[in-house]
This record gives structure tokens, sequence and C-alpha cells, in this order.
């Protein structure tokens, strides 16, 4: 784990060293007193967590979090300011968290423990959204014989809970070829099969079948897109723009959360 630690005043940034160096003894820290040389550091040895002052001369550190987060898009961003008054923009970036100078060991426990820490997650029935789409059962990887099946039950993810029918779901999964018999009848079979794996899983309370309509049930599972539009922070740093990529219906989807433009719908 490597810690950037950026303040141009010296005392400020000793503390800040000597209480990360408490908290986590085993992590590489680096401090830098001008942001230029964080940048310049980071090229080579990019950080997991970047600990930043936010006023910092010609480059204030919501600038240097923007530019850290180019060269390392999952890195997370903290601010130590004595400006409260900046808060709502640190926010704003999607930092992980604020602390108020001096920094105080529990108060930095308090964001690595949020990070790295006790996950908090929900249920045992993980689904991960960004970056790719995958189901988790109590930690293990559930596989699909057909790629079409996990993608219907991605698509009824994104749905949220919302019914579909077959109709829009095979307007969705096949576009055109969709609404034939052949189409319709290629459905019923992926839907077959991912009754199967979720069974297979033990995981078959996430799907709610009525007469021609389907619908995941979003209380059975924890899934990082949901706690996205709840506003977690976690959540909202894990966001690369990378909303089930794979799926083309996705797309609209993934510009609607856009990386500092989140829309709830």
């Amino acid at each position: 784990m490597r810690f950037f630690a950026v303040d141009d005043e010296p005392i400020m940034l000793r503390g800040l060293v000597s209480v990360l160096g408490e908290v986590r003894p085993d992590a590489e820290i680096l401090s830098f007193q001008w942001p230029e040389d964080a940048l310049e550091a980071a090229g080579s040895k990019p950080p997991d967590v970047a600990f930043l002052d936010i006023q910092m001369g010609k480059m204030t550190g919501l600038e240097l979090g923007v530019r850290l987060k180019k060269i390392k898009p999952d890195v997370h961003i903290i601010f130590v300011t004595g400006f409260s008054r900046y808060a709502v923009d640190a926010f704003a970036m999607h930092a992980t968290g604020y602390l108020l100078k001096p920094a105080e060991r529990e108060d930095v426990e308090r964001e690595l423990t949020f990070l790295y820490g006790v996950s908090g997650l929900k249920s045992r029935i993980q689904v991960k959204t960004f970056g790719g789409f995958d189901l988790f059962v109590d930690g293990e990887l559930v596989r699909f014989e057909r790629k079409k099946a996990k993608e219907l039950l991605a698509y009824l993810v994104d749905r949220r809970g919302l019914s579909v029918t077959t109709r829009e779901a095979c307007a969705a999964l096949f576009e055109d070829a969709g609404d034939t018999p052949s189409g319709r009848s290629y459905f019923r079979t992926l839907l077959h099969e991912l009754v199967k794996a979720l069974k297979k899983a033990g995981a078959e309370e996430i799907l709610r079948k009525e007469r021609n309509s389907y619908a995941v049930v979003p209380e059975t599972f924890d899934c990082d897109f949901y706690r996205f539009l709840e506003g977690d922070a976690k959540a909202v740093n894990l966001y690369q723009s990378d909303y089930l990529p794979a799926y083309s219906w996705a797309e609209i989807r993934n510009a609607e959360l856009g990386f500092g433009d989140r829309k709830r719908q």
C-alpha cells in the first residue's frame, strides 16, 4: 500500500506523515511539499491513497486530485485542510473523505477502515457491475453456461427491481431479432439457464418470476451500482465510467451516471 501526503506547510506535512506511519506502519509513505513533485512521482509510483492539502500555491489540492485520478483512476483522494468551506467542492469530485487539520490518528484510522476494513456489505450475494458484470455467492464466482443468460441477469439488475416482460428483454438482448418465435424460444432457454445457475449457486431468491415478467429483488443482494446511486462514497470511487461495459444497451445508463455528473433515476 502506498500513501501520498502533500502539504506545502512543513510542520503539517511532518505531522500527517507521522500519523500515517502510526496507523499503517507497513505502508510506503511518500511526502511532498509541492504538488508538482507528487505528480512527477505518481508517474512511476502511483499512490493507492492520496492525502492532499487544498491550498498549495499555484496548484490546489482539488486540481492535484483530478490529475492524480487521470494517472490512476482508482486512487482514493482524502483532503486534509483547515478550510472547511472546501468540503462541498471536495465531495463534488468524489473524494473518499475529508479531514480537518491537524489530522488526528482516530480520524485517519476511520477513513482507512472505511476504505480497507470491514466493507459493510449487506448480503452474502454480491453483484459487480463496474468494470464488468459478475455475480458472487459467499465469495465464489458464479459461472453461466451461456453468456446471454448472464447478460439477462445484468439487464434485470440494471432495471433495479422493475418488472421486465419477455418482449422488453428480447428487444434489449437481441434487438430486431428478438421479437420472433425463434427469439422468444431462445429467451426461454436463457431464462431456464439463468434459473439453473442461480439455484446451483444457492441464489435463486434474487430472481422474481411472474406471468410473462421477471425482476430481481434488490434487497436480497449487494450491488456496487445500487450503492453508487445511494451516494456511497466507496462505490463512487470504484466507478470509472465503466458500468456494464460489455453491453450496448447499458451505454445510456453509463452516460447518465457520468464521472462528476451523476444523476439519480
